[in-house]
């Protein structure tokens, strides 16, 4: 999950300060998160998700199918 989590940032030129002002999380809880010594919160994982246009399947290293599931009607 934390390769994945950092490379999708590095694949779209971001800062972990420009991610983690979104997560609106410090930039060392950021950086902790994509380093593994931190678990990404439930709601801040479902945040990327959407942000990177994915699943929290494939970030959490579930599926390899980086394309994101048909969003629910609730949502």
């Amino acid at each position: 999950m934390f390769v994945r989590i950092r490379n999708l940032r590095e694949d779209h030129d971001l800062s972990q300060k420009v991610v983690a002002e979104y997560l609106q999380v410090h930039q060392t809880t950021y950086s902790d998160y994509e380093l593994g010594n931190l678990n990404i919160p439930a709601e801040l994982l479902m945040k990327l998700a959407l942000y990177y246009q994915t699943s929290t399947d494939y970030l959490l290293g579930l599926t390899d199918e980086q394309k994101p599931y048909p969003r629910s009607k609730t949502l």
